[in-house]
């Protein structure tokens, strides 16, 4: 077996840790323009510690030989478990910086709230960083009003840089057109798509769309009445399918139904990939329904819709059709989408809200996710597509005569029996490891966490930190016991590199340690 190049692994690491650096110094910014002159020193000292860091790493191993796929796919795994550390030094040292007050008063710091105080013990702000870069938008802020602006505005960058990822940033800044290796890490993130022939290129189109796709949430919600501060973080976190809200009833604060009708485009937006985001905006139209992905986009987010819809009105959850439509829509696309926005409560941790018939339905969406090459987790719609037709296709191959030549038709794609074999078996590797890692998530919880807690409403937070969705039923909080919290962190990881990268890291370590013997 071979040996994973550690100093490959290094170098590409510390290149994704120096990018991350950059974050926190345009973060020094937006403190300042906010009045928040307290927050300055905790970005600078953030920014030095991951800047060089990331310096040093890429200084040592300057001379590695590009990535192969087992070292891209340990970069990922690695420099997303880093980043996500490394990421909760804000929240911890802004926390501090309150308690302490050892600055002047012209810094405006202010008096240290109950929420700010959850991220003084280091593992919370792990854990925030982690759902930010991650994308899961689950938090341990009890309160979120009270955060000062500066913090807002972090979780809402990681989450927005995250949703795009963290190798496709590093590409986009730190890399040229020609290095070898870029698409070997562009791949590792479970993308594989190219807009153009250069990766390099195909990164930087990307981010063109993103900014334009986010540039037109903030307008869109402006339009609907929001306000300038809570546009521009919900369109960051909107269009990243993140779903980090600057207030503790998520998008539900507004008691708006045209803010929340507002919000389900931008969800669906970021549940599309980047590629035929790329064709629309060149005028191919037909994309949103001739892509097979796409397509079953908006069809399994109709019917999940209506199910949902029609499971709540049965139940009699809601008053009026038109609230019980609304909420069906807004929280199926939100939990299909894995954006984690809510306009309604799901459960309340001990206290049963929602059905076990609804919640399970929405664990049913939040598995599944929508289109790889978006901004989404989970599963990804073509994983499941393939399982599905793979399934079918081996069943059927029992009735065929063994001279027949076979073919596997998913979408435009026509594969051969050794791509078909090799297609559905990566899906169905993919799936059985999810599962795996799902369960040991929710035994965990189960174990640690009151006997109180609906067996339902421990799948659905473990489910939604996996598919880094961001809906709670009330058991995610600041006062999680700690086992916990870590358990979500690890599943949050997992989840964001589509299990693979981690087995691969995983297995890697193992063979370091000779524990195949």
């Amino acid at each position: 077996m071979l040996r994973v190049n550690t100093n490959t692994v290094g170098r590409d690491v510390g290149r994704i840790v120096q990018a991350i650096s950059l974050m926190m110094l345009i973060s020094v910014v937006v403190a300042a323009v906010n009045g928040e002159f307290f927050a300055v020193p905790a970005f600078g000292v953030s920014a030095g510690i991951m800047g060089g860091l990331g310096t040093g790493l890429v200084r040592r191993y300057r001379g590695a030989d590009a990535p192969q796929k087992r070292e891209a796919m340990v970069t990922a795994a690695t420099a997303w478990a880093l980043v996500g550390v490394l990421g909760g030094l804000p929240f911890f040292l802004i926390a501090w910086t309150i308690q302490v007050d050892p600055l002047p008063v012209w810094t405006n710091t202010p008096t240290l709230d109950t929420t700010t105080a959850i991220f003084l013990n280091p593992l919370d702000a792990v854990f925030e960083s982690m759902s930010g870069f991650t994308g899961t938008g689950l938090t341990v802020a009890a309160v979120e009003e009270e955060l000062p602006r500066s913090l807002h505005w972090w979780r809402s960058f990681i989450e927005w840089v995250g949703g795009v990822g963290v190798i496709v940033l590093t590409v986009a800044i730190l890399r040229r057109s020609g290095s070898s290796g870029s698409y070997t890490l562009y791949e590792s993130e479970a993308r594989s798509a190219k807009i153009h022939p250069s990766i390099v290129t195909t990164v930087r189109e990307i981010w063109k769309i993103f900014v334009g796709l986010t540039l037109g949430s903030i307008l869109l919600f402006l339009l609907v009445g929001m306000p300038l501060w809570d546009a521009i973080n919900h369109a960051m976190t909107g269009i990243a399918t993140g779903g980090f809200s600057v207030h503790a009833a998520s998008i539900g604060h507004y008691d708006s139904p045209l803010i929340e009708y507002a919000t389900v485009p931008v969800m669906i937006a970021g549940s599309i990939a980047f590629p035929i985001h790329y064709l629309v905006f060149r005028g191919e139209v037909r994309n949103l329904y001739a892509d097979l992905q796409t397509r079953w986009v908006f069809i399994w987010f109709t019917i999940g819709s209506l199910a949902l819809t029609g499971i709540l009105y049965a139940n009699g959850q809601y008053r009026m059709l038109e609230e019980t439509f609304r909420i069906g829509l807004f929280q199926f696309v939100s939990a299909t989408s894995n954006t984690g926005f809510g306009n309604a409560t799901i459960g309340g941790g001990t206290e049963q809200v929602w059905s076990a018939g609804a919640t399970l339905l929405m664990c049913l969406g939040m598995l599944t996710g929508a289109a790889a090459g978006s901004t989404v987790s989970g599963l990804k719609l073509i994983r499941v597509i393939t399982l599905i037709k793979g399934t079918v296709w081996q069943i059927r191959d029992v009735f065929r005569p063994s001279s027949a030549v076979r073919y596997l038709q998913i979408g435009e794609r026509r594969l051969d029996e050794e791509q078909a074999q090799r297609e559905f078996t990566e899906a169905t590797v993919v799936f059985i490891l999810w599962i795996t890692f799902l369960a040991v998530g929710v035994a965990v919880l189960l174990r640690v966490l009151s006997p109180a807690h609906p067996l339902e409403y421990v799948i659905f937070d473990v489910m939604s930190a996996q598919s880094n969705v961001g809906l709670d039923s009330g058991i995610t909080g600041p006062t999680m016991p700690d086992t916990a919290k870590a358990m979500l962190i690890i599943n949050m990881w997992v989840g964001r590199l589509e299990i693979i990268p981690v087995a691969v890291l995983l297995g890697s370590i193992f063979q370091r340690l000779n524990l195949y013997r």
